[in-house]
């Protein structure tokens, strides 16, 4: 069974281990007839004489965990099992986390943009979805609240429920703002960040390589002197002791390469420095050498899991450093990433000039995105021969132009305007400067990581150290300027309205917002045929709305007077905030909330979070082939 939303089923029988066994049977074969031979199976409904199945104080026996998908409770009661399970739990667990502040509801096969964007879609697909999707909020804000323990209480006493004052931590009940807000976003808001092209670690992990539940998998070839051989695979995992990573995730990937140094010249000193004392001649021989010196072997014993583990991550995270650079030079993600820093400044002519080129990457999918996120985002307009002449070019890099119906059907739709800016702080003057000297350093990263991987024998590819500089040698010589993605902006709007730009507070003046606590604050729901928009592939809904416990959620603007929301006239500020994106997410923008959240909170007292979840998290890969593609070949057909 898929592992989803799991319940617990109490099962009757005799002895713990016949109650096992038969239950673990009766899950299995719900609806079969079990095996009579089997020596448990002497009553017709293949279980062992009954028992009691609740302790005297009232507690069940003994507990199944069921992860439940294919909705185990009516299949059940269909099968007559029912009087088999003294108790049923809902344990609020249909949701997936990444990290501490990013979070998914694993809804990929439910491919939720197409479904909430296509005319094919049928009532009942996206009622489904819609049920999902709040099930799946639900208990994201249950675990957020750390209720598990008042799951029985909310069941037999009304009063005492999950979102009463009194289950919610002391902290978080005391003032409105106090309370979390829960900021709810169509994906049309801004699809250009679902494609663009990223500078931060975490970022380019999820686009070059294949990331999925923080498991890292890298094709290596099996001997770099002879191709023809093929690759093999190897895989890593990111846990919560991964220092490197939650360091360095969000950081632009020269300043990743820089730490990566640092943090090897710091296992080398560390690791002479226990050497010099004992006496040892390595790491690896210090356990085994009885020669050590007495007064320090202990302290160094101490020492050796720590610095074993360091190795172990470095090591992971030189090779996945390695894929980058081979991935970064292979398809010029620097100069893509370059270009779209100043999309909106490029011409038809540039867009074109850089599409025709067969220089620019191996990959032509990079080269679609580039026209994608332009065309979105340019005020510029293309006459049917320009747009010909696109769709051409593209195919002759060899991109598969699916998708571009759909995308020109949504340009025409809305009019995307995108709320990215560029900071233009005094300090953004120095960036040039900050860049080359970075560079500068990063660019002699050759030498001195040689020197490393043969002090401190971190494993990596063979021909690693030797490719360091021509795979280096082809980076752009910049940093990314500091930009806040739309998502970033409307989250700003809504959670710090004070210091949020008059672009950001004007798109969110008309969303729909919703507070229990206070009637006034509640928005009116525009009617159906305003929400709906077009009924044709591609028709955008006017707005997404949102509700509970405190919660704004995003709706469409321009609604006629007397639909609009309360929200522009009772904005308040919130330190704490979840942000959820229907239809998708990128691991770009949740990287650019962190870093709003960062740079925002510098010498506060009060720290801001924000917690950015998804129906799915997916690479412009995936976003593409799996979504934009079908809604593409559906408006063309």
């Amino acid at each position: 069974m898929a592992a989803t939303a799991p319940s617990i089923v109490v099962v009757k029988g005799h002895s713990l281990r016949d109650r096992q066994i038969a239950s673990i049977k009766r899950v299995l074969h719900l609806n079969e007839t079990l095996d009579s031979k089997d020596e448990n199976d002497n009553h017709p409904n293949g279980l062992a004489p009954a028992g009691p199945i609740l302790t005297s104080e009232g507690e069940p026996i003994w507990k199944v965990l069921v992860f439940d998908d294919l909705d185990f409770a009516t299949q059940t009661a269909t099968a007559g099992n029912s009087d088999k399970i003294a108790q049923l739990y809902d344990q609020y667990l249909n949701f997936i986390v990444a990290e501490p502040d990013l979070f998914t509801l694993g809804m990929q096969k439910k491919h939720t943009y197409w479904t909430l964007n296509s005319a094919k879609t049928t009532d009942e697909e996206l009622d489904n979805v819609v049920d999902r999707i709040v099930s799946g909020l639900f208990s994201v804000v249950v675990t957020m609240g750390k209720l598990d323990r008042k799951l029985r209480d909310h069941i037999l006493n009304s009063r005492d429920n999950l979102f009463s004052s009194s289950a919610r931590p002391a902290s978080s009940a005391s003032t409105p703002t106090s309370r979390p807000v829960l900021v709810i976003l169509d994906r049309n808001v801004d699809l250009n960040s679902m494609l663009s092209h990223s500078w931060t670690y975490q970022s380019l992990v999820h686009d070059v390589l294949n990331m999925k539940l923080n498991r890292i998998t890298i094709e290596t070839p099996i001997d770099e002197s002879n191709p023809a051989r093929g690759t093999t695979k190897k895989s890593y995992d990111l846990t919560s002791s991964d220092f490197f990573w939650t360091k360095n995730a969000g950081l632009p990937f020269p300043q990743v390469a820089e730490d990566i140094d640092t943090e090897l010249s710091k296992y080398k000193e560390d690791a002479a420095e226990i050497t010099r004392k004992t006496g040892a001649s390595s790491i690896e021989d210090l356990q085994n050498d009885t020669s050590a010196k007495a007064q320090h072997l202990k302290a160094a014993i101490t020492l050796l899991p720590e610095l074993r583990e360091r190795k172990a991550v470095l090591d992971m995270h030189m090779n996945i450093l390695a894929a980058l650079l081979t991935g970064i030079k292979d398809r010029q993600l620097d100069n893509y990433f370059q270009v779209e820093e100043n999309v909106m400044k490029q011409t038809k002519a540039q867009v074109l000039e850089v599409i025709k080129d067969d220089t620019k990457g191996k990959d032509p999918l990079d080269k679609l995105r580039l026209f994608i996120i332009w065309f979105l985002s340019t005020e510029q307009d293309l006459s049917t021969a320009e747009w010909n002449q696109f769709k051409e070019a593209l195919t002759a890099a060899g991109a598969d132009i699916a998708c571009l119906p759909y995308v020109r059907q949504v340009r025409a739709t809305t009019k995307m305007t995108q709320l990215t800016t560029i900071n233009n702080n005094p300090s953004s003057s120095a960036q040039p400067s900050q860049s080359n000297d970075l560079f500068g350093r990063f660019s002699s990263l050759s030498t001195r990581l040689t020197d490393r991987l043969k002090d401190t024998g971190v494993g990596v590819p063979g021909n690693l150290a030797s490719n360091f500089d021509s795979l280096i040698g082809g980076i752009k010589n910049f940093l990314p300027a500091n930009r806040d993605l739309t998502l970033t902006k409307i989250v700003e709007s809504v959670m710090d309205p004070q210091s949020a730009s008059s672009s950001a507070i004007a798109k969110t003046e008309n969303y729909l917002y919703f507070d229990p606590r206070s009637a006034n604050a509640r928005g009116t729901m525009p009617p159906p045929v305003l929400r709906s928009g077009t009924p044709t592939p591609g028709g955008l809904p006017g707005g997404v709305g949102g509700g509970g416990a405190g919660v704004g959620g995003a709706g469409g603007p321009g609604g006629p007077p007397g639909t609009g929301a309360s929200f522009g006239q009772r904005r308040q500020g919130f330190s704490d905030a979840v942000v959820f994106t229907v239809g998708g997410g990128s691991m770009d923008e949740y990287g650019n909330l962190q870093e709003w959240v960062a740079r925002t909170g510098e010498g506060k007292a009060t720290k801001k979070r924000v917690v950015y979840g998804s129906t799915e998290l997916l690479n412009a890969r995936e976003f593409i082939g799996e979504e934009l593609e079908r809604l593409g070949r559906e408006v063309s057909g």
